[in-house]
């Protein structure tokens, strides 16, 4: 059973950064398995905002593209997602899910506050 563990939201005025992490815990074979980056806003859907697979390959919303970057240290069993030029409409919980062999684990999620 994987456990993820995400970090890193907060408040941050528009324009500004942030950098989340999603540890993974239960796995030692961190490095086989794809990760994502959801993101749900109140009263939408959960939408995918990144991924990363165990070769290294990314894709990008459209809405996230040139200021997003999904990264993976599997030495240190963790994926991270750098935010840049953050927009109150990336306001939402984001959500770190793992992918191997058909199964799907999800972490808690961390809260991103973007102000105008």
């Amino acid at each position: 059973q994987v456990q993820l563990v995400e970090s890193g939201g907060g408040l941050v005025q528009a324009g500004g950064s942030l950098r989340l992490s999603c540890a993974a815990s239960g796995s030692s074979i961190f490095s086989a398995y794809a990760m994502a980056w959801y993101r749900q806003a109140p009263g939408k859907r959960r939408d995918v905002v990144a991924s990363i697979a165990s070769g290294g390959g990314t894709n990008y919303a459209d809405s996230v593209k040139g200021r997003f970057t999904i990264s993976r240290d599997n030495s240190k069993n963790t994926v991270y997602l750098q935010m840049n030029l953050l927009k109150p409409e990336d306001t939402a919980v984001y959500y770190c899910k793992a992918i191997f062999m058909g199964r799907q684990y999800w972490g808690q999620g961390t809260q991103v506050t973007v102000s105008s």
